[in-house]
């Protein structure tokens, strides 16, 4: 009798436990979520106006009385885009903090040192701010990405330069982490396509300012297109030392450099840039009268303007709140995870591309536009494209 009873009280404790884990974040009143950012490091002008965004949003559902209910609740963690504080912030998200999902966390290293945390404690990873394949591959039901990954979309967009452009040789300049190697590979892949190969690689320490010796090595190789695997400042430091040697290739980055702070800081120098994107880029003269409107409550709201990761944090909070109202007043993990995999998003404002998810699929999307800076400001010369 003793050893049933022993048995029958481990049992119990282990559905306890599991319906804890199935709640921890919920109440009656409140859905608490995490995400993890850089303010302090490299990212800030990502991880600033997408905080941002994602708090525009939540007040706004907040203010129409929640999902089901229940007001969102948003916890922001440090991580200075440093992978060993990524995962001190994904431990005190989940044992402090009780989150339900983690929503939104930034950066590729990052996310690939935490994501495992998250996901041994049940808590879903949603819509990473990251396009690496990781993000949701391999297939885990915890783990959903919206976008197309800087793999899919370099391959696409250095594709449609090379054969737009007729031009010979490529070479990559890439920082030197698992973003910057998806970025160069998805150009290793085009030239693939093309039969064509690299002339040259180079890469680059997180943090480095002086990209001279880099830059003289694909000028010396005679390279007419440079896929760039970098972000912002590392992006203009590139380009401004070619043309200040007097070269001139063209230049193609993935959509961790389709910001505004590229011209803004940059200049008439970074003008000719291609990168790819997801969306169309906001500006307060925007063709779409509801874009513009949204731009004016956004800079009324926090005082300055807003830019993609600004649209990006909005969009991720919708996407939750979506799958969440879908779920019904029974949230759990599991009713989670149901919703998302029959969402389907359409294309919005912003021009984002239509998302699916389904059980065996956890990526929203996987194209992505073709953009170019043209007068200080970007402008896509595509729809979205597959090849």
């Amino acid at each position: 009798m003793k050893m049933r009873a022993l048995i029958a009280f481990a049992a119990a404790l282990a559905a306890a436990s599991l319906a804890h884990a199935q709640n921890q974040g919920v109440s009656k009143t409140e859905i608490v979520l995490g995400t993890a950012q850089d303010l302090s490091g490299p990212a800030v002008p990502f991880s600033k106006p997408a905080i941002n965004g994602m708090r525009m949003r939540i007040d706004e559902i907040n203010d129409q009385g929640g999902i089901h209910g229940r007001k969102l609740k948003l916890v922001v963690e440090d991580h200075g885009y440093d992978p060993k504080k990524a995962v001190l912030a994904a431990q005190k998200l989940i044992q402090k903090d009780r989150i339900f999902a983690v929503v939104g966390p930034i950066g590729t290293p990052t996310n690939m040192a935490a994501m495992p945390i998250y996901l041994e404690k049940n808590v879903p990873h949603l819509f990473p701010l990251s396009a690496a394949r990781q993000m949701f591959d391999p297939l885990h039901r915890l783990k959903y990405s919206g976008f197309a990954t800087y793999f899919e979309a370099t391959r696409v967009g250095l594709k449609r330069v090379i054969k737009e452009k007729g031009l010979k040789r490529a070479c990559a300049l890439y920082q030197d982490d698992d973003f910057g190697v998806e970025v160069k590979e998805g150009g290793e892949a085009a030239l693939k396509d093309l039969g064509m190969k690299y002339t040259e690689l180079t890469t680059y320490k997180r943090g480095a300012t002086d990209f001279s010796s880099q830059v003289q090595k694909m000028q010396g190789a005679g390279c007419d297109v440079v896929v760039l695997g970098t972000i912002i400042r590392e992006t203009i430091g590139a380009i401004a030392t070619a043309r200040k040697l007097g070269w001139n290739p063209e230049f193609i980055a993935s959509g961790a450099a389709y910001l505004d702070l590229i011209h803004k800081l940059g200049g008439p120098a970074m003008n000719g840039l291609y990168a790819t994107g997801t969306m169309n880029y906001p500006y307060a003269d925007d063709p779409s009268a509801n874009v513009r409107a949204w731009y004016q409550r956004y800079k009324e709201k926090f005082k300055e303007d807003p830019n993609l990761s600004s649209v990006y944090g909005y969009q991720i909070i919708n996407s939750f709140a979506t799958a969440a109202d879908k779920a019904g007043p029974n949230l759990t993990v599991d009713s989670l995870v149901k919703s998302l995999d029959g969402m389907t998003i359409p294309r919005d404002m912003f021009g984002a591309d239509e998302q699916t998810f389904r059980p065996n699929k956890h990526q929203g999307s996987s194209r992505a536009k073709l953009c170019q800076i043209q007068s200080q400001k970007w402008v896509c010369l595509t729809d979205f494209i597959t090849d």
